[in-house]
């Protein structure tokens, strides 16, 4: 798929949204519980093939510490929406000048289990080469990881796991040495489906 046909393909679908029915009030009601956040799915091309562009957390962090993630987090008063809040969260983890992004679209809402946060992900094409510079207080290392090495057989694997009383279908995924879980690896399951197509 070119990166014109996934544009055009986001654009044609309806991202999904939770189900805060199905979300358990023991859950609902814990603190913190369903802050917006977002997050940028950073795409460009390298040597041929199609790159998303990760980050590694310092492990000294008090959330998602030494987690493999995209570039995101909270919804600020600042961001008018979801969008704002992903672009300028990539602004200050990784660099990437907001004006260089061009936007591909969204995908699926997600619920960060461990921390409560309601995630908006959000597709881009990003220049590359490019100078991306890690936030030193936020970002160990950036990985540039292609998508075929994650669509391999047996790269992603599933596990049904139990928080605030409701079963999760928890994503996996190996990457050398390191795990790839979570919201995150949910975002990449959804994104390699759309973008292998039917």
């Amino acid at each position: 798929m070119t990166f014109e046909a996934l544009k055009a393909t986001l654009a044609s679908r309806t991202p999904g949204r939770l189900d805060l029915a199905s979300i358990s009030r023991k859950y609902l009601e814990s603190e913190g519980a369903l802050r917006p956040a977002a997050v940028l799915v950073p795409l460009f091309r390298k040597d041929g093939e199609v790159h998303v562009l990760l980050t590694r957390r310092r492990a000294d962090l008090r959330r998602h510490a030494g987690q493999i993630s995209f570039p995101g987090g909270r919804i600020d008063p600042r961001d008018d929406s979801t969008l704002a809040a992903a672009l300028r969260e990539a602004e200050e983890e990784v660099g990437l000048d907001r004006r260089q992004v061009e936007v591909l679209g969204e995908l699926s809402e997600q619920l960060v289990v461990v921390t409560g946060f309601r995630l908006t992900p959000w597709v881009g094409r990003v220049p590359y080469p490019y100078p991306f510079v890690p936030h030193p207080g936020e970002v160990d290392e950036i990985l540039e990881v292609p998508l075929d090495l994650l669509a391999r057989p047996g790269a992603r694997r599933t596990e049904t796991r139990e928080a605030f009383g409701m079963l999760h279908e928890v994503h996996f995924f190996s990457l050398g040495r390191d795990t790839i879980w979570g919201a995150t690896a949910r975002v990449l399951s959804e994104l390699l489906a759309v973008w292998r197509g039917p």
